[in-house]
């Protein structure tokens, strides 16, 4: 018969079995550093919102910080994620180029690096999958919009933003989509607003006083477009036809009021929840594909009365 001490000993004992063999048996929380362009812009809110919901899905834990559209800045974070050994790292590169030697640096400490709506343009560093729209047909689609909005022949201009790779490839979208729809369209300006409102304003008033004839204004982010729209509303000019692209909120109320006249429709909260899901695949070492191509569609006033 075992004494009372030897009873509690036991009892402890058996208790901090117990707790080992639960430790041991549940995995670790899986840790996710990413790093968003810009936190501030609807577009990459609502991307954030999808990665989360997919994330509590699966119980990770994501480290989530904002670059302020600052390159060194996002390096730095990298090195900050690298150094707390996360599991994996997503980034949506405030410069295409330069984030070439911040995903080397994760390379070589064996972290894998996903990229979501801007992908790495450099040719250093390993991705293991692109998650973005596919920003060519988004841009296509944008082109039949402009078509539609100002026929046949007419004068419009692209508020660009060339230094990112999803913004080249609407863009190149646009221009084929335009040059087969409606040939008789030209394009008489193309800027760099870096895809900032304020920029956007400035560089249309510009465009404006250069071109009297203007009918048309192609905005590559909606910040573009709203910003053009602020320049075209200051300048007291009618019937320039705006589009946009990602259909923002704000966007989708200028659209509804007619003062822009539509939009290509990103989805960012399934661009968050794609790019969830491949680390969750390669986690299981499943196959990941290089690319994951999110469809965009389009908005206008139509759509905004159902």
């Amino acid at each position: 018969m075992k004494t009372p001490r030897l009873l509690a000993a036991a009892v402890v004992l058996g208790a901090l079995l117990a707790a080992c063999s639960s430790s041991t048996s549940q995995p670790a929380t899986k840790v996710i550093g990413v790093s968003i362009q810009d936190l501030e812009a609807q577009f990459y809110q609502q991307m954030e919102a999808g990665m989360q919901a997919e994330a509590a899905k699966y119980g990770y834990k994501l480290l989530m910080v904002d670059a302020n559209r600052d390159s060194a800045k996002q390096q730095s974070q990298v090195e900050d994620f690298i150094a707390k050994n996360v599991d994996a790292i997503v980034l949506t590169p405030a410069d295409s180029q330069a984030i070439g030697s911040a995903i080397v640096e994760a390379n070589n400490a064996h972290i894998p690096v996903f990229t979501a709506d801007i992908a790495n343009a450099s040719k250093q560093g390993h991705v293991i999958a692109h998650i973005a729209s596919n920003n060519a047909q988004g841009g296509a689609e944008a082109a039949a919009l402009m078509c539609a909005a100002v026929g046949k022949t007419g004068e419009i201009a692209i508020i660009d933003q060339p230094e990112v790779t999803s913004v080249q490839d609407r863009v190149k979208g646009f221009k084929t989509a335009l040059a087969r729809h409606c040939p008789g369209v030209k394009i008489v300006a193309d800027v760099d607003a870096g895809g900032q409102r304020d920029k956007a304003n400035s560089d249309t008033g510009d465009i404006l006083q250069a071109h009297r004839k203007l009918d048309g204004i192609f905005g590559v982010n909606d910040d573009s477009a709203l910003g053009a729209l602020t320049a075209v509303r200051a300048a007291g000019r009618h019937g320039i036809a705006i589009v946009g692209y990602d259909a923002t909120p704000e966007a989708r109320a200028a659209i509804a009021k007619g003062e822009m006249y539509g939009d290509a429709v990103q989805h960012p909260d399934r661009i968050g929840k794609e790019t969830i899901d491949a680390i969750h695949a390669y986690f299981a070492g499943k196959h990941v594909p290089k690319r994951i191509d999110v469809p965009v569609g389009t908005f206008t006033k139509a759509g905004a009365a159902k």
